[in-house]
């Protein structure tokens, strides 16, 4: 039998979560338009290099999602509740936001072609984090459907706010959704994913690389990532488990 704290945590729970999905559900406004705009042209300005490094660790860490879940040794934690399994999770991320904030100041104080590494880095450092989420929440990342859940969440939390509302839809009727999910992992469209991700980040991972302010943009702006992701990734596991068992 549950008893009354359980209950009372679940139960807000609950509520944060329909407040969290209408809050992320709107329209694309024309702020969002225009931002679009401009981060078009922006891309037309950034160094060859720049772009080369971004598409191709997207690209690495995508696969790496897909393909690598070998090297995800986290066994899925079963039978706790909802309440201690985001405990594990909050402290998780304490750990992981540090890490990334300690990595960002420290490339982000080398100069330019040190600032370019920490885009890899940092997605290292999120995926690990998100197959710590998976396990903690009780889904097992050696299912490919789990996997693909995990790039749902980096869409969701970085991306433009018409591909949110598609991410989110999608996600919030999963079951159906995995049931039209390609045998082969090759045929997943992962494309679209690269590029939305990419536009999001592009900016502000560009102002780490300027002299004189790279470290505290890179320790700034990686923790803010960070907590982004964390909150993302909570919520779109609450959806997972609505009954909150």
């Amino acid at each position: 039998m549950k008893n009354y704290k359980e209950i009372s945590y679940n139960e807000l729970a609950k509520k944060e979560l329909e407040q969290w999905k209408k809050d992320i559900l709107k329209k694309p406004s024309i702020f969002d338009k225009a931002s679009k705009g401009i981060q078009n042209k922006f891309n037309g300005v950034l160094p060859d290099k720049y772009h080369e490094i971004m598409t191709s660790s997207i690209k690495g860490m995508t696969k790496t999602v897909l393909f690598g879940y070998k090297y995800a040794t986290k066994t899925p934690i079963r039978n706790i509740s909802l309440e201690e399994r985001e405990k594990l999770v909050d402290e998780k991320a304490k750990n992981y936001k540090t890490t990334a904030m300690i990595e960002g100041a420290g490339t982000g104080a080398g100069g330019i072609f040190l600032g370019l590494s920490d885009f890899p880095l940092l997605l290292g450092i999120k995926i690990k984090f998100l197959y710590d989420v998976a396990s903690i929440y009780g889904y097992d990342v050696k299912d490919y459907r789990e996997r693909i859940y995990i790039l749902n969440i980096l869409q969701l939390a970085f991306s433009s706010q018409s591909h949110i509302n598609t991410t989110l839809k999608l996600m919030d009727n999963w079951d159906e959704y995995i049931k039209n999910l390609p045998n082969d992992i090759n045929d997943f469209d992962w494309r679209t994913f690269q590029q939305e991700y990419r536009d999001y980040l592009d900016l502000a991972k560009f102002l780490q690389l300027m002299p004189g302010i790279g470290a505290f943009v890179g320790f700034y702006v990686n923790g803010k990532l960070i907590d982004k992701l964390h909150e993302t990734a909570v919520f779109a596991y609450r959806l997972r488990i609505r009954e909150f068992n």
